[in-house]
């Protein structure tokens, strides 16, 4: 019997049509042949299964089921793709864990610490991983301008220390400009992160485990148009994406073995994607982690796949069926 497979996506946060984008790009590429695959909607006003054809059922958030033609329709695996709060700070795992449904990304420590930026670049400083000296500030904390200035110089990167896709990052040039990236942030969430600025080439590196393997894939280089790797760069193509980067065989490694040993370290599963900053003296800088990477028909994890020459949907069944 085929298992019944439900990519959760959708989500409360701005990144709504992001995670909408990956979901139907992972659809496409789950084995029909092997899965029931569906499409589960998490909105605010409710949660929804889409069934065939323009039609959806309320999912009965008690065990995660929904009516299909009369029929109890039970999940036996989760794709979770929620780039933002609930799925990808681990509100959903934890729901999961309780109903004993398997799930595809980070479980729910994992998840929630590497959701909140400073805390994870704090636990990861201290476990001998190279992160920028940051100041964090929560909301309603007085903006003392003049000592994050001094402290971390300028340029800084000012953005929220829970939320993803660029949205609120702002990069400051000018003390002028500070208190309005900060407000910028924290609409996007409770939680701010001053960044120092570090001069280097931008990289990004996947990685999963499957049949208890850390495979690191191919490493990107980014080369926005803007002044750093926004929205627009992200999703809208004003970038340069270079797949494998334009690195030494030996950096090329350091990146891998840096973010294999990440994702050892903080207990990851799934697919997990691992951004740096490589100055001058080649030691890779973590920016950040992301869980649930975006999916989409632009993203890196699509483009390192490929370049690694591995089809999406194997990968995939191998994440389905590790768990």
């Amino acid at each position: 019997m085929k298992k019944n497979i439900a990519i959760v996506a959708g989500g409360y946060s701005s990144e709504y049509e992001v995670s909408i984008r990956s979901a139907r790009n992972l659809y496409g590429f789950i084995d029909k042949d092997r899965y029931r695959v569906c499409m589960v909607l998490i909105e605010r006003d409710g949660w929804f299964a889409q069934l065939p054809g323009d039609g959806t059922a309320p999912v009965d958030r008690n065990d995660f089921s929904f009516m299909q033609d009369g029929v109890r329709v039970r999940i036996d695996f989760a794709y979770i793709t929620i780039h933002g709060t609930p799925g990808e700070n681990g509100l959903l795992q934890g729901y999961f864990d309780m109903l004993r449904i398997p799930y595809s990304s980070c479980g729910t420590f994992t998840s929630a610490l590497t959701f909140n930026k400073y805390s994870c670049n704090r636990f990861l400083g201290a476990m001998g991983i190279r992160v920028p000296d940051s100041v964090r500030l929560r909301r309603g904390d007085p903006l003392n301008g003049d000592a994050i200035v001094s402290g971390l110089g300028l340029p800084v990167f000012v953005k929220p220390s829970d939320s993803g896709s660029s949205f609120g990052v702002s990069r400051v040039n000018e003390a002028s400009q500070l208190e309005a990236a900060v407000d910028r942030a924290f609409e996007e969430g409770d939680e701010v992160m001053v960044e120092r600025f570090i001069a280097g080439v931008e990289v990004t590196c996947g990685c999963y485990r499957t049949k208890g393997k850390i495979n690191a894939l191919p490493v990107t280089e980014v080369v926005p148009a803007n002044e750093f790797f926004d929205y627009n760069a992200k999703y809208n193509g004003e970038v340069q994406e270079i797949t494998p980067a334009r690195l030494s065989s030996a950096l090329t490694a350091k990146v891998q073995q840096t973010t294999a040993g990440i994702y050892d370290c903080i207990g990851a599963k799934g697919i997990i994607r691992v951004d740096y900053i490589i100055p001058a003296d080649e030691n890779p800088v973590l920016l950040e982690i992301n869980t649930t990477p975006g999916m989409t028909d632009t993203s890196f994890i699509p483009q390192q796949m490929k370049t690694a020459g591995l089809k999406l949907s194997d990968v995939l069944t191998e994440i389905i069926e590790n768990e």
